[in-house]
């Protein structure tokens, strides 16, 4: 047991991998599809103009982490979440089917549509995946389990953008990918079914419902707990770096680097592998265990590696040859750095959420994290846009980033690492 892959013939952990990976693959298949497609034949859809389509999809996918994490935790709290899986890949199969439909009939309400449905996919399906692990997994599995599921949501996030964009650039495209997603959410759906039984602790409260009551329960569930509240916020923060550097590489690629769109695949690639290494080594440096040292090790080189990331953005000059050059070299270490470290720190603040918990109310503190994470990234994307219009240039966005980092990573030592110094 010293690596975390024997898990992968564990039909404790197997069956959960493959739901979730397809199912990240399929929410960044199906919006990058979209994007690229309104982006280049806007005209052809809609009269909205193109640059604020992108946004417009971000917002209404993410909408629904607002409007129903908080209820999504308080059902995966009271019935079987082994069960709860299957449903939700049966809603993501009607949603591509519904899909296929909206690009066969050009219907671009249709589409935003789905959109949304997918945005649902993800928040019902959020505390299902993290809660779970938990009931399934022995205590020194834990890291490595969230290792293999963090590394495999950003490798299904690369993967899916670059489908996405590969087939809405051939004619056909839009109807191609939709069918592919189907096929996906099929097989997703197969592998739910092989799922363990995961059946919820005893409760006597009765259920109500209520939007803004399951969202502020679990806020406030999430909130009892200090270092479980503060390890929600940290991941909250790498969320955010990561939300903002993926979307910031195509823009460093062709206004400094001056690069092509391979130069764009090869950094989301370099962040994803980074990202997968971290978590690997995290899992190797813990022994199986928690400790928030690694945290605070992930935060520390994150802040330095994303420093020298904006200087070398800030100081880079195009010579015309870009794999020839020194400077480009630097700015590609630092990206996988940024991802080596990145893995380093989120994986074991999941853990620690799941490990300090309380069982019957997990799922909603999972949902509270959600909602915190999606939160941050659109605080995140508004600051981006403030800065940028502010007369900062991209090199200053990173290295404020970066440096934001570096307080997040203080606070987590003062919280954290001071607090439980003998765990």
């Amino acid at each position: 047991m010293s690596t975390p892959f024997y898990l992968f013939r564990s039909k404790r952990f197997a069956p959960l991998f493959g739901t979730q990976f397809l199912g990240a693959f399929n929410d960044n298949l199906y919006k990058n599809t979209l994007a690229v497609l309104f982006t280049f034949q806007a005209a052809q859809w809609t009269s909205i103009s193109s640059p604020l389509l992108a946004p417009l999809i971000g917002a209404i996918f993410i909408a629904p982490f607002f409007l129903f994490s908080g209820l999504s935790g308080e059902i995966a709290d009271r019935l079987d979440k082994a069960r709860l899986a299957q449903i939700v890949k049966v809603w993501e199969i009607i949603m591509m089917i519904v899909a296929v439909v909206g690009f066969a009939t050009h219907s671009f309400t249709t589409l935003l549509l789905v959109v949304f449905g997918m945005g649902m996919h993800s928040t019902l399906f959020g505390p299902i995946k993290y809660s779970i692990i938990p009931q399934h997994m022995q205590q020194g599995e834990l890291i490595g389990a969230n290792a293999l599921i963090e590394s495999g949501t950003f490798g299904a996030i690369l993967l899916g953008t670059i489908a996405g964009g590969a087939l809405a650039a051939i004619p056909n495209g839009e109807v191609i990918a939709s069918s592919v997603a189907l096929m996906v959410a099929v097989i997703g759906y197969l592998f739910s079914r092989s799922i363990p039984s995961a059946p919820p602790p005893y409760r006597e409260e009765p259920f109500q419902i209520g939007f803004w009551k399951h969202t502020m329960d679990a806020m406030a569930l999430a909130y009892r707990d200090r270092l479980v509240f503060l390890a929600i916020l940290a991941i909250s923060w790498f969320w955010l770096y990561g939300a903002l550097l993926l979307s910031q590489f195509p823009i460093l690629v062709k206004d400094i680097l001056m690069g092509s769109e391979e130069t764009v695949t090869l950094f989301l690639t370099l962040f994803t592998l980074g990202i997968g290494v971290g978590s690997a080594l995290c899992d190797r440096l813990s022994h199986h265990h928690v400790r928030y040292s690694i945290v605070v090790t992930g935060g520390i080189g994150m802040a330095v590696a994303g420093v020298d990331f904006a200087w070398g953005i800030g100081t880079f000059e195009s010579d015309g040859a870009l794999l020839h050059n020194l400077y480009f070299w630097r700015i590609v270490a630092d990206v996988t750095l940024l991802g080596i470290f990145g893995g380093l720190y989120s994986v074991p603040l999941y853990a620690l959420i799941q490990k300090r918990s309380v069982p019957k109310a997990r799922s909603r503190i999972i949902a509270a994290n959600n909602i915190l994470n999606a939160l941050f990234m659109v605080l995140g994307a508004v600051a981006t846009m403030a800065i940028l219009l502010g007369g900062y240039n991209i090199a200053w966005l990173f290295g404020m980033v970066a440096l934001g980092t570096a307080f997040v990573g203080y606070i987590i030592y003062k919280g954290l690492f001071l607090t439980l110094w003998k765990i």
